[in-house]
């Protein structure tokens, strides 16, 4: 804006347009963030210091006459601790069962409902309320139905005559366990079907004027475009899986959800490994070892399906660029 232009638009009584915006202090920016710093340093980044710093120890979640042992824990967890090493597998093998069949039966159920059908917003309710029920609910619920004498399960079992039989116990409860987490596969399709809506129609039109089946569509036109959602729920699913806790102690036949020992020895999880060994034995030190243990491997886990993700996960937009 030049001084003549200047002069006139005082003369007129305006006030000149600024060439730009006024910057913020830079506390200010860090005033609107302190919130979540502040959230972080107090309850993620300190709580996971201090866990690292008692599985050095042995240190029992009460008396104050603990010491520093070194790394006795992590040498005792990959020499003498077989249960730990068995209940991760138990737990791989469930994420193994879990996670693929959650993934695809979510797809399914999106595919389903992405068509024109008659009260589809009802079925998509139907299928989409388990996965909003509250865990509590859930294992009562379950537990009802896998009830040795009086549930539904061996009340419909007993009309082909076959006897009752004691799901909740081995070596049905980890059957159970997976049953009762694929029930809630409404959250998945809510999130397939989202990216199902998003697949150009084009695309599909094409494919079958060139002679291509449903299944082949799904398979060449539609999983490619929606590979990245999948990528996501594949992640999400197994760090889920493997941090499973709640589930296997509130499914347990037990009055106290507190009453972990009774959970059956093919649904002993990692995680309640863990929560045995932290409230059962009182071995903190060693609790907080396998919890560093566990976050190794989910992590080598990520990243390298992270790895492989550059295979089979295809971008419409290229990172190069």
């Amino acid at each position: 804006m030049t001084s003549s232009t200047l002069t006139l638009a005082t003369a007129a009584g305006t006030k000149p347009r600024s060439r730009g915006w006024r910057r913020y202090p830079t506390r200010t920016f860090y005033a609107f963030v302190s919130p979540w710093i502040l959230g972080f340093v107090l309850l993620t980044l300190a709580p996971v210091l201090y866990a690292l710093i008692v599985s050095f120890t042995n240190y029992d979640g009460a008396s104050s006459l603990w010491r520093f042992v070194g790394a006795r824990n992590y040498i005792e967890i990959f020499t003498s601790s077989p249960q730990v090493w068995l209940s991760l597998l138990r737990t791989l093998g469930y994420t193994a069962i879990v996670v693929p069949l959650s993934v695809a039966g979510g797809l399914f159920l999106a595919i389903l409902v992405n068509r024109r059908i008659r009260a589809r917003g009802v079925v998509r309710a139907i299928f989409f309320v388990p996965s909003v029920v509250p865990v509590v609910a859930t294992a009562i619920m379950w537990r009802l139905i896998f009830n040795r004498d009086a549930g539904l399960l061996n009340g419909i079992l007993s009309f082909f005559g076959i006897g009752p039989t004691t799901w909740l116990s081995d070596p049905y409860a980890f059957y159970a366990l997976i049953v009762m987490t694929l029930w809630g596969l409404g959250g998945g399709m809510v999130i397939s079907l989202a990216a199902l809506q998003d697949v150009p129609v084009e695309l599909e039109e094409a494919a079958r004027l060139d002679g291509a089946g449903t299944l082949r569509i799904i398979r060449n036109v539609t999983i490619p475009l929606i590979s990245p959602v999948l990528y996501f729920q594949v992640i999400t699913g197994i760090i889920a899986s493997l941090q499973m806790l709640v589930q296997p102690l509130l499914l347990a036949e037990t009055n106290r959800v507190s009453s972990s020992a009774l959970v059956p020895q093919s649904s002993t999880l990692y995680m309640v490994q863990v929560y045995n060994e932290f409230f059962f034995n009182h071995r903190f030190g060693f609790g907080s070892a396998m919890l560093w243990i566990f976050f190794i491997v989910i992590l080598a886990i990520t990243l390298i399906l992270q790895r492989l993700s550059r295979r089979f996960v295809f971008y419409q937009v290229d990172n190069n660029q």
